[in-house]
């Protein structure tokens, strides 16, 4: 059997963490900075964790899993 490509859009996005969670990154938080509100900004801070439902999406687009 050949081997399972990854999503190359996924592997950039997400991480996977020592227990096998995933974790991503905010969205919005690039460019036009000034129309979005302080408290958005200070919330798109660092990194989330993806809920259950989500991340079973996301783990098949990473078969072999990304290191963190």
């Amino acid at each position: 059997m050949p081997k399972m490509k990854t999503k190359s859009s996924t592997k950039r996005r997400f991480r996977t963490t020592g227990s096998g969670k995933l974790k991503g990154n905010f969205a919005y938080k690039s460019h036009c900075l000034g129309s979005k509100s302080q408290k958005m900004k200070r919330k798109a801070r660092g990194s989330f964790l993806l809920a259950a439902s989500d991340a079973k999406i996301v783990k098949k687009f990473l078969p072999y899993g990304t290191s963190s």
